[in-house]
């Protein structure tokens, strides 16, 4: 006896009560890149940090890796909420990040400090700059970029204290 496979096409009739942008979803997707590689660099730096003060920053480290993870999620699970679809291949990230590249050696623990501070800084930034946008067109979605920013910017003040000396040095000035 041979069985014939019949399916049905059932119409798609939802309609979501929020239609995204072409810009909202660029700027969702330029923040999703920009997480995804900072959690790269974050790792990238855990394995191949040494010097004074090791332990500590390899444990600070994880927590960058950690926070852009789980954005990087929160943000992917959002642009699908709203019908957008998100693009974190290693591909587009490289093409697209607006991070400075890490480097691919052993990197001593004040430069590891300033290098991930500026990526931290490089994805705070990506925030500020579309949440005017995202805000006007979508205020659910802007307080998740509240969230991102608040977050980001606390590890970028810790990790960045790691070099600072009291009453003696001011933040670096980063160029994101």
């Amino acid at each position: 006896m041979t069985q014939t496979a019949t399916t049905s096409k059932a119409v798609h009739t939802a309609h979501p009560a929020f239609t995204a942008s072409e810009t909202f979803a660029k700027h969702l997707q330029q923040l999703l890149v920009d997480l995804t590689e900072l959690a790269l660099q974050g790792k990238q730096a855990h394995w191949n940090v040494v010097g004074k003060n090791f332990r500590d920053l390899h444990l600070q480290l994880d927590e960058v890796v950690d926070a852009a993870r789980e954005f990087s999620d929160d943000v992917a699970e959002r642009m699908r909420a709203l019908y957008i679809t998100p693009d974190a291949r290693s591909a587009t990230v490289a093409e697209d990040t607006t991070l400075a590249p890490f480097p691919a050696r052993e990197v001593d623990t004040a430069t590891t400090v300033d290098l991930v501070t500026a990526g931290l800084y490089a994805v705070a930034k990506t925030a500020r700059d579309i949440h005017d946008d995202v805000d006007a067109e979508d205020p659910t979605t802007a307080d998740l970029l509240h969230e991102i920013i608040t977050r980001i910017e606390q590890l970028a003040w810790m990790i960045d204290a790691e070099n600072r000396v009291a009453n003696q040095s001011a933040p670096a000035q980063i160029e994101a």
